[in-house]
């Protein structure tokens, strides 16, 4: 064996074996029920740097929650689906188009949730005014207030609101609190936003935490990324803003003045009870706890829009990517007009195709990003679908800085619109927990189309001609960023 291992030309031939090995198992493991893109990714990146490759697999190759979780998740379904045993009845689906059917069904058997009736909705675009109406109703809560953010941090803007939750505690009203727990590590204040909860008695716990000391373990960026207020099971809040300050408290921000820009929805009727199961759902993950779903009586707000709803969750808990076959049934389904908007663009190959598609078919297709982004390498890989999207006739407008636009929503045809924490990126259909909204309502529809008309005066508008005669080291970056966002 010593002679062996001295033959220079022996131990290149056994490294060679054992590459190929490496290379044939990885194959085998990695194409296992995952897409060929994300599959062909991996297996080329164990190629070219094996060891390393093969160690960051194993870190976070695997993008299911452990099988303890995902339990957990069926069993939540079934009670979810005892409960809500009728709730459909209530909807006005002789109101629909024809093709929003099949897409409810789906919703269904994919979440557990059905579409209802009796809804009203209302968009809350200004940053600090949905602070205001969150504590507003906050300050109305006799029984319980259910909060549930990706990132959550005590400053200067939030405070009202940790204020608001402190009050409701004193009136001896059930205050309990869910954030991602890697997400509150990058954020400045995590040691005093927690003591505040705690001095303050509301009960919290931290989403997917991973702390192998204690046990707890599953791939590091799998994370809970769902925004959800919940006040007496009569009044719902979702959307894409997080409980921080517009900057997110970052000195790089605050240095470029860079403002998040959101858009949330404040609802009242029977689909709150819906937006409370997703976050009964959660805690239950996190405290083996089941708490009852309830709703109260509900006076609609004037200002607010009627809207038939569904509430869609998702993620790695589940065994679908639900908001990935939800976004490209309604895109394939729109008839007339499909416009999005998304801060983090970069799509699924069946998403990706279902947009162009549907500007091949003639319909009017728009997409809404921010001119700057606060990820580089995501930021560069969603430039490199631009062209192809404007090739195909699809109109992109990118938000002017130093606004970057954090919304997600988007609207079908006249009647159709998803808001909720959702990004159209592989992330969000992948390996983030989310939760969407799916809306059918003339008034709600125009609302959000009124907004979309806001991101358009406030943007530049994309030219291929321009585009495409960008440096060739923007290109170059763009596309080699786009490779990474396969590995998934």
């Amino acid at each position: 064996m010593r002679e062996f291992l001295q033959d220079p030309e022996a131990v290149a031939l056994l490294l060679l074996a054992a590459h190929i090995l490496l290379v044939g198992v990885a194959a085998v493991l990695v194409s296992m029920n995952r897409r060929p893109s994300s599959a062909i990714a991996w297996v080329l990146a164990i190629i070219f740097i094996p060891v390393l490759g093969a160690v960051v697999y194993l870190l976070v190759g695997y993008s299911k929650l452990p099988k303890a979780r995902r339990d957990k998740q069926r069993r939540i379904n079934e009670l979810v689906l005892e409960r809500t045993a009728g709730s459909s009845l209530i909807s006005q689906g002789g109101n629909w188009p024809e093709w929003l059917h099949s897409a409810v069904t789906l919703n269904n058997n994919l979440g557990a949730l059905p579409m209802v009736g009796g809804n009203h909705a209302e968009l809350l675009p200004d940053y600090n005014g949905t602070f205001d109406a969150m504590i507003a109703d906050i300050d109305t809560a006799t029984r319980y207030v259910h909060v549930e953010f990706y990132i959550m941090a005590l400053d200067d803007t939030t405070a009202p609101f940790f204020h608001a939750l402190a009050r409701a505690k004193e009136r001896g009203v059930a205050v309990r609190v869910l954030s991602d727990h890697l997400s509150g590590l990058i954020f400045p204040g995590r040691k005093e936003t927690l003591q505040y909860l705690e001095d303050a008695g509301a009960e919290y716990h931290p989403m997917l935490p991973v702390r192998p000391w204690r046990g707890q373990w599953q791939r590091p960026d799998l994370r809970n990324h769902r925004k959800i207020v919940v006040v007496d099971g009569r009044v719902g809040f979702t959307g894409s803003q997080n409980l921080i300050d517009a900057s997110y408290n970052k000195k790089g921000n605050l240095k470029r003045g860079l403002q998040w820009h959101e858009l949330m929805v404040r609802l009242e009727g029977p689909v709150v009870r819906e937006l409370d199961a997703v976050f009964a759902t959660d805690w239950y993950s996190e405290t083996d706890v089941i708490l009852p779903l309830e709703h109260g009586s509900v006076v609609h707000r004037p200002g607010s829009v009627p809207i038939d709803a569904q509430v869609l969750p998702s993620g790695p808990s589940f065994d679908n990517d639900n908001n990935l076959k939800l976004y490209a049934t309604l895109i394939h389904k729109a008839e007339r007009r499909v416009s999005i908007t998304s801060p983090y663009f970069v799509p699924d190959e069946s998403i990706l195709m279902a947009i162009v598609t549907a500007a091949a078919r003639g319909l009017s297709v728009e997409l809404f990003v921010s001119e700057i982004g606060d990820q580089k390498m995501v930021y560069h890989a969603q430039r490199s679908y631009y062209e192809a999207l404007l090739r195909a006739g699809v109109r992109v407008y990118l938000y002017r800085a130093p606004q970057v636009l954090h919304s997600k929503h988007f609207t079908i045809d006249e009647e159709v619109a998803v808001i909720g924490s959702s990004n159209m990126d592989v992330r969000s259909f992948s390996l983030n927990m989310e939760v969407s909204v799916l809306a059918h309502g003339r008034g709600f529809v125009d609302a959000i189309r009124g907004i979309e008309d806001g991101y358009r005066a406030n943007s530049i508008e994309l030219k291929l001609e321009d585009w495409i005669r960008r440096p060739v080291a923007e290109k170059a970056f763009d596309n080699l960023a786009r490779l990474t966002a396969s590995l998934q």
